[in-house]
């Protein structure tokens, strides 16, 4: 896993490394920079002859510029350092790092000096944007925001199809410079993912030490093109000390994703209770016992309403079904209450809520569930719904309760708006597993795992062609296989957001982008499995 920055912590981590591990300021950026350079040789070289504007800022951004302006040049590159100040506002380890560049330091000290900018850019094969950090608040003012501008016009020559910033780095001259940021892109807050026009659209970033929240949260990480992580000299043990936001990766799944040993049977494997559907939404129920079935589980039951069991069996063949007593609405009774406790007795985990209804008896039905069911279960759609206000049923609950919430659902569980909800991801998902007592996911691009103990989790797999109806009923299925296997509460919803996440790309890439169907991401959950495994 890779621990996700805020500004603060960022700041912290530079504070320690130079007090408590005694590394100098001027060392860390020498670190940044060179690494930075290292990077954008690797990627964009060979730089040889090539013209590169480097444009800083009077803080240390524009001191890791300066260090990478340095190196870059001792690459062969035709290297130019602007200066959005004067020379005399640069103070500290950046003044150190401009007075080691012993190269002109073109200033731009009033908006009449932007147009000299615009023509270096205009005949550049790579543009760095050294102008602002983690510390920028509030968004890009004055002289800085009015660069930034100058960058992404001369960025915006370059034709959006070219693919890779190497490919694009070697196209014809006419075409506008490559944009390679460091640490974020100029105008980016280190913590959130909104964006505050103006912002810098780089293809590379290299940001330093660690990754900042924004380059994984949506839509900021679009600003930011490819993400590469340099080093700058802390140890790995430091960097991640007090961190408790992270990014997950392949091997983090893989570890809790075994082989099947020799003398498997389906009891090995668990048997899920899908408690779901309701007239005219009986696909929801099946999509998440075709998931569960896709996930491994070696045992599945969908309960249903009576009248609409039938029409589930139809839809899949492999999950067993249950008839339950309904509404005269066609939705589940709360009389189901008792044969749903008596099925629980013979199962290892149940997934509550697709395709159910906000009819009022089957939401008590609902909170009766979930406040009583001595059984690891994941809650989705209108499950989620009936606890808007009372997650104290969750917190109380006897056993692990997974949420699923889309926006809109945890706009409801909290009481707040959708644009509040979204506004800081990561910062509500925390809060909310906390006061539930719960696992947590907020769905969505980069989808934020909150467990109880405060550690939240950012997913990287998914496109936008997941964003479908049923993809949650999905999703839901294989937290569910995954509980009903026997897996801790935040592995198994750790291994299901990314595994959902892995088979939509995958699915995605066999279909195309348009088009993509619930079923299919179902589907493609074993090919995901077998990609991670390969990977």
């Amino acid at each position: 896993m890779q621990p996700l920055f805020t500004a603060a912590e960022m700041r912290a981590l530079d504070a320690r490394a130079i007090r408590e591990l005694g590394i100098p300021g001027p060392r860390l950026m020498e670190a940044a920079g060179a690494g930075a350079a290292r990077l954008i040789t690797r990627e964009l070289g060979p730089l040889r002859g090539r013209r590169v504007v480097i444009v800083c800022g009077k803080g240390n951004n524009g001191g890791d510029g300066f260090v990478a302006a340095r190196h870059l040049r001792a690459a062969g590159a035709r290297v130019e350092a602007w200066l959005v100040a004067r020379r005399a506002e640069v103070q500290g380890d950046a003044a150190w790092a401009m007075g080691r560049w012993r190269g002109p330091v073109r200033e731009i000290a009033a908006e009449s000096d932007l147009p000299g900018l615009a023509r270096a850019l205009a005949g550049a094969h790579v543009a760095v944007d050294a102008l602002l950090g983690t510390g920028v608040m509030g968004g890009a003012r004055g002289l800085v925001a009015a660069a930034i501008e100058v960058i992404n016009r001369a960025a915006a020559r370059r034709p959006a199809s070219t693919g890779a910033a190497t490919r694009a780095a070697r196209a014809r001259d006419t075409a506008g410079p490559v944009v390679v940021a460091l640490d974020l892109p100029s105008g980016l807050s280190a913590d959130r993912g909104e964006i505050v026009e103006p912002v810098v659209r780089a293809a590379l970033t290299a940001t330093f030490a660690g990754r900042k929240r924004s380059l994984v949260l949506h839509p900021s990480a679009g600003c930011a093109g490819r993400v590469e992580v340099v080093p700058i000299g802390v140890p790995e043990a430091e960097i991640g000390r007090g961190i408790q936001t992270f990014l997950l990766e392949p091997d983090d799944i893989r570890g809790w994703l075994r082989r099947r040993p020799s003398d498997a049977h389906k009891g090995t494997y668990g048997h899920l209770l899908v408690v779901a559907g309701s007239v005219g939404r009986t696909g929801a129920a099946a999509l998440a016992g075709r998931a569960a079935v896709r996930s491994g589980v070696g045992l599945c039951t969908i309960a249903t309403p009576a009248s609409q069991q039938p029409i589930v069996a139809a839809l899949g063949m492999e999950p067993m079904t249950e008839r339950l007593p309904e509404t005269p609405r066609a939705t589940l009774a709360r009389d189901a209450r008792a044969p749903v406790l008596r099925l629980a007795e013979r199962m290892d985990a149940l997934a509550l809520g697709p395709g159910l209804s906000p009819d009022g008896e089957t939401q008590d039905l609902v909170r009766d569930l979930v406040a009583e069911l001595r059984l690891p279960m994941v809650v989705d759609a209108d499950g989620l719904n009936a606890l808007a206000g009372r997650l104290e049923l969750v917190r109380q609950a006897p056993a692990p309760r997974l949420l699923t919430p889309h926006p809109g659902e945890m706009a409801r569980l909290m009481g707040m708006t959708v644009p509040e909800v979204q506004a800081d991801r990561i910062e509500l998902v925390r809060r909310a597993a906390g006061k539930a007592g719960a696992w947590i996911v907020l769905k969505g691009a980069a989808s934020a795992i909150g467990a109880p103990d405060g550690r939240v989790f950012v997913n990287p797999t998914g496109n936008a062609a997941m964003a479908t109806g049923g993809s949650g009923d999905v999703l839901t299925g294989i937290a569910g296989a995954y509980l009903a296997r026997g897996m801790e509460p935040l592995a198994a919803l750790l291994c299901a957001v990314y595994l959902h996440g892995l088979a939509g790309d995958v699915a995605a890439a066999a279909i195309g982008g348009e088009g993509l169907a619930a079923g299919d991401i179902a589907e493609a959950i074993p090919r995901a499995r077998a990609a991670l495994a390969d990977s």
